[in-house]
């Protein structure tokens, strides 16, 4: 009779029934994503795996377990550079542009350190950000090597996933395989891998906002905010108002804030171009856009209050509104 394989355990954790089945402990979820990454599982336990866990849904303690076994599985820089905010970009627009690469790099030009990191590829007919970041004039960094020399350089850096932890990505990439999305997708975007003091978290459904907020307290994180955000981005939808979910640290529950729509029509319709030239003209001014503007300042203005660089909301859009005006229309925000 064969021994019972290393992994097998963890699958079996999941799948003893409904009386039975639990979640993962922190510690568990740890070693299981660690044993996942370095080759230690088998794609038959990997596959149930992912869909056991996407049948019970994640816990806090499974997306901050998963996280830090993940992060334990990067190839680590030889420097890690001060960084303000981790900013991960993993779903794609489907609806509108990504007007929140224009908050961040707004942030950026006024000398805050911004590290962005995602994915693209995994669902047909979406705009996702690397495309957009080198239609502007931003080289992408191929590890966290180069990462760090960028936002040294320009504050800015946006690494693909398959440079920080290369099998993430390619668990990402069973999305066609499953028919829909695992954990992985979750959980990749908390692994800040510079550990700045500030992570923002945009999420699609609005029922994992406990989830989020949670696993960001387990992972001692100094400040986190996670919102329902367009297309599932960090962006904020100015025609819909915005519950926004902050933690600080591991003490406390999370502060729930609802910032109000910053448009006055609750409809907008969708982008039917999705013309990526369009964040370049915005910026420069050159094309008008109600919408677009006010999703660029709402955005930035969650992530200042974030940073606290405002104690209010409105004290936030307000600064928001002004690093906006102020910006450089003539000198598009491209790395050094």
């Amino acid at each position: 009779m064969q021994d019972a394989h290393p992994f097998s355990k963890f699958v079996a954790i999941l799948a003893r029934g409904k009386t039975s089945t639990r979640s993962f402990t922190f510690a568990e979820a740890e070693e299981a994503m660690g044993m996942i990454l370095r080759g230690e599982a088998l794609p038959e336990q990997i596959g149930a795996f992912l869909m056991l866990l996407r049948l019970k849904e994640e816990v806090p303690e499974e997306l901050a377990g998963f996280a830090l076994g993940a992060r334990t599985a990067m190839k680590q820089p030889e420097s890690i550079p001060a960084v303000d905010i981790d900013w991960s970009s993993y779903a794609g627009k489907r609806r509108q542009l990504p007007w929140f690469l224009l908050s961040a790099l707004i942030l950026a030009r006024n000398g805050f350190k911004v590290f962005m990191h995602g994915t693209e590829g995994h669902t047909p007919g979406r705009v996702y950000t690397r495309e957009c970041l080198e239609a502007l004039g931003f080289p992408i960094a191929h590890s966290l090597d180069e990462a760090a020399s960028h936002i040294v350089k320009s504050n800015f850096a946006y690494v693909p996933l398959e440079n920080i932890v290369p099998r993430l990505k390619d668990l990402i990439d069973l999305r066609p395989v499953f028919g829909l999305r695992s954990p992985v997708h979750s959980f990749s975007r908390m692994i800040n891998p510079f550990n700045a003091p500030a992570m923002m978290q945009g999420i699609f459904h609005r029922g994992f906002m406990d989830t989020h907020a949670g696993a960001a307290q387990l992972m001692n994180q100094p400040a986190a905010a996670v919102f329902r955000g367009e297309g599932g981005e960090i962006e904020r939808r100015p025609n819909k108002p915005c519950e926004v979910w902050t933690t600080h640290g591991s003490e406390g529950e999370p502060e729930v804030e609802f910032w109000p729509r910053l448009l006055e029509s609750g409809h907008v319709d969708a982008d039917q171009d999705m013309d990526i030239a369009d964040l370049a003209a915005v910026w420069r001014g050159e094309k008008q856009s109600i919408y677009a503007e006010a999703s660029i300042t709402g955005t930035l203005a969650i992530a200042l209050k974030l940073m606290g660089q405002a104690e209010t909301m409105d004290a936030a859009q307000a600064l928001a509104e002004t690093m906006w005006a102020d910006r450089d229309k003539n000198q598009l925000p491209v790395a050094a």
